[in-house]
Parts: C-alpha cells; structure tokens; sequence
C-alpha cells in the first residue's frame, strides 16, 4: 500500500522549501495540487516533473475516494494547496479524514504556515491560543463573535484584504476598540510587515492605507476572565 503524504509549501519567500519536501514531490506518484498553475511555477523552480492534478475544494468530495483507491493499489500521492500546509483554511481535510476511515497512512512534513510567524511576531501570549482561521462571511459570524468576546486565549484570523478593514471594526464592536492586537502580511515576502496596536488604532492605519496583500489577525484574549 501506499500513502497519502502533505506537503507545505512555501507563503512566499521560495528558499522555505525543505530538501524533504522538494524529494518528496520530485518522487511520489501524483501531485494533487490546489490550483496546477500556481504549483507549476513552484515545480518548475524546483525541477520537479512529477504529473499533477487539480484537488479543490470544489472537487475534493468527488475525487477522496478515488485517490484512496490508488493508494490502497501502491501509489503514493502527494498533497499540496497555492501557499502553506494543505488543510490549514485549505483543501485537505476532507481527503485526509477519507484516508483515515479507509486505514491509509497519512504523513504530513513539517513547513510553512503563516499563522504561526505572526503569532510570535505579534508579542501577545502564545503559549495558549485558539485558532478562527476565516470568521464566516454571513450566517454565525456574529454569534461568533460574540462567543469570542468571552476567550481567555489569544485569537488568530486569517482575512483576505477586501474584508480586512470590516473584520476589524467588527472585532473592536465585539472585543472591545482598546483591545491589544497585531495584523501582519505578505509574511516572508519582501514587503512584509506586522502593524501592532489597539483593535481601533488599526482599523484607523488600515483605513488610511489600503490592505494589500493576505493578511493574519491575532488578537489578545480577554484578560478579565
């Protein structure tokens, strides 16, 4: 039998391919990529000819048990998304959870994931936080948020720049305006950069100047718990 084996990818900056993962591509059977354009240009770079196929979130529940099935015959197949650790507010849970009930080993490399740098960089605590990754965009994003003005943990968010400035004047109404916080983006690129502040002083920065770029939220946990 084979194996179903993640791979992380880099966020940004190329030079955070490992040696392990560039193998692992180079010599697996089939590379199931997010977007096969976007890995190209990652393949290329590497020198890495192993054949790809598309693997989306609008596809994964058709294809998982198909792809379990070439496993299960020796195969063994390799998961990436656009950017980071498949599954991780990307497609991959899905297939990993079928390779699971279907007893197929899963392996996952250790590597990128943005979360992670901003979190360290943002100065907040992070020896506990909680994970939110993409707050819904309409049905339960308010119960949410209002679940989360309770949490004693730091809190991590990803958004996209065109609902960054709404993300924080909604996280201020909820949290609180003078709530401590750090929003960092393009993280490993050349024009990253973490901007930290109250919920309000950053609404205010993101709103004289345009959010360009993916973004990563943390915000302080609710320290009167």
């Amino acid at each position: 039998m084979g194996k179903l084996v993640v791979v992380p990818t880099p966020i940004g900056n190329l030079e955070d391919m490992t040696l392990r993962a560039i193998n692992v591509l180079k010599n697996c059977d089939l590379i199931l990529a997010e977007d096969t354009r976007t890995s190209g240009f990652l393949l290329k770079h590497f020198g890495i000819e192993t054949r790809m196929q598309s693997h989306h979130k609008f596809n994964e529940h058709q294809t998982a048990i198909h792809i379990v099935e070439r496993i299960k015959a020796g195969e063994t197949i390799a998961l990436i998304s656009d950017a980071g650790t498949p599954a991780i507010s990307d497609p991959g849970f899905l297939l990993v959870r079928t390779c699971v009930q279907a007893d197929v080993e899963v392996e996952c490399l250790p590597g990128a994931t943005a979360f992670v740098p901003a979190l360290v960089m943002s100065g907040l605590p992070n020896d506990r936080f909680c994970f939110e990754g993409f707050l819904p965009q309409k049905k339960g994003r308010q119960t949410r948020l209002k679940e989360l003005a309770e949490e004693s943990r730091t809190m991590v968010f990803y958004e996209s720049p065109y609902r960054l400035v709404k993300t924080l004047i909604q996280l201020a109404g909820s949290l609180g305006a003078e709530r401590n916080a750090s929003v960092s983006r393009e993280i490993s690129k050349i024009f990253g950069e973490t901007i930290r502040g109250t919920l309000s002083e950053l609404t205010a920065h993101f709103t004289a100047n345009e959010p360009k770029g993916e973004f990563v939220i943390i915000v302080e946990g609710n320290q009167s718990k």
